[in-house]
């Protein structure tokens, strides 16, 4: 019987991956090609220098020159030092009006955070309803523009068409009836510091409301089984968490205080007498009344200098207590 042999298979060779191709080498990033982010943003840095830089420039330049109406015009200014500087010092008006700049800055920040606190408190404790009723209505009167509320106040405090005088009259106190606010330094003085209060609130309560929607919640429970009462809450569980945002918020506020122009300018000018003058308001009435564009420019470097020196030592002391508690 014939054998078969079957045909053996050939061994297998394996199979050999491919060789891995050389990395293909970057090209060296060419100078245009580095310089291209900076050329995207110098427009907006070209702008701010020109809208910001350049002005502040110009007015320390004329601080040091004797520059009035004539110079404004031939545009030929001589260089007097400190003379400008000197003269305001000088003046016992210009002094009376640093400290009224400080005694409103004072009054309205306190007011601003005191207020802005308890609102961003009371909104946080609100169910969501009330909350968005309440947020809503701080949104549309941050949204009004100033001069528009300036205007409003205005309205409300006229002597003759006044709503104000008109319910304090059908109160029964007949001694308000077509009463001049805006002629008693004191009543224009409350009336200003209200209007500022008003419009600031708002951003300064929606600001500390958002950061009390990061305490986490374990901190006011622990605190509640320690025995802990709603002040010591705050104290020592809130203000700790929210310093950094109350720095914030309170610088905010005294740089916008201390810059208050429109709503004096608009409401009184700075009168009556110079019950309402602030700094940026002096400034202006020095620059535009005895055209002393000189004495102007330098009251408002003083204004800049002040309100740095307040913004300083306010952070010195926030620094100092944070390193103390540390």
């Amino acid at each position: 019987m014939p054998v078969v042999v079957e045909p053996t298979s050939a061994p297998r060779t394996p199979r050999q991956r491919p060789a891995p191709r050389p990395a293909a080498r970057r090209k060296p990033a060419g100078r245009a090609h580095g310089l291209w982010p900076y050329a995207l943003i110098a427009p907006a840095i070209g702008g701010m220098l020109y809208l910001l830089v350049y002005p502040l420039v110009r007015a320390v330049l004329i601080s040091f020159q004797d520059f009035r109406l004539r110079q404004l015009i031939s545009g030929n200014a001589e260089f007097v030092g400190l003379r400008n500087y000197r003269t305001l010092l000088a003046d016992p008006r210009f002094w009376e009006v640093v400290r009224r700049t400080f005694l409103f800055m004072a009054i309205n920040v306190v007011l601003i955070m005191v207020i802005a606190t308890l609102v961003a408190l009371m909104v946080e404790r609100l169910r969501r309803v009330g909350r968005t009723v309440v947020l809503c209505s701080l949104v549309l009167a941050w949204a009004m523009p100033v001069v528009a509320a300036t205007t409003v106040f205005q309205w409300l405090f006229h002597s003759e068409f006044g709503i104000v005088n008109w319910a304090l009259t059908s109160l029964g106190l007949d001694s308000f009836e077509r009463y001049p606010w805006f002629a008693n330094g004191t009543a224009a003085f409350a009336i200003l510091v209200t209007l500022i209060v008003w419009q600031s609130v708002p951003f300064a309560a929606i600001t500390l409301y958002s950061a009390l929607t990061t305490v986490p919640l374990e901190l006011y429970e622990s605190a509640r089984l320690d025995g802990a009462g709603a002040g010591r809450i705050f104290r020592s569980v809130t203000f700790p968490m929210l310093r950094p945002i109350f720095l914030l918020v309170f610088s905010l506020e005294v740089i916008w205080t201390f810059k208050a122009f429109v709503q004096i300018w608009v409401m009184t000018r700075g009168g009556p007498g110079d019950a309402t003058t602030i700094l940026p308001v002096y400034a202006v009435q020095t620059a535009l009344s005895s055209q002393r564009y000189d004495l102007g420019s330098a009251a408002s470097m003083i204004t800049v200098v002040l309100m740095s020196g307040v913004l300083v030592l306010y952070f010195r002391q926030m620094f100092r207590q944070e390193d103390e508690t540390r």
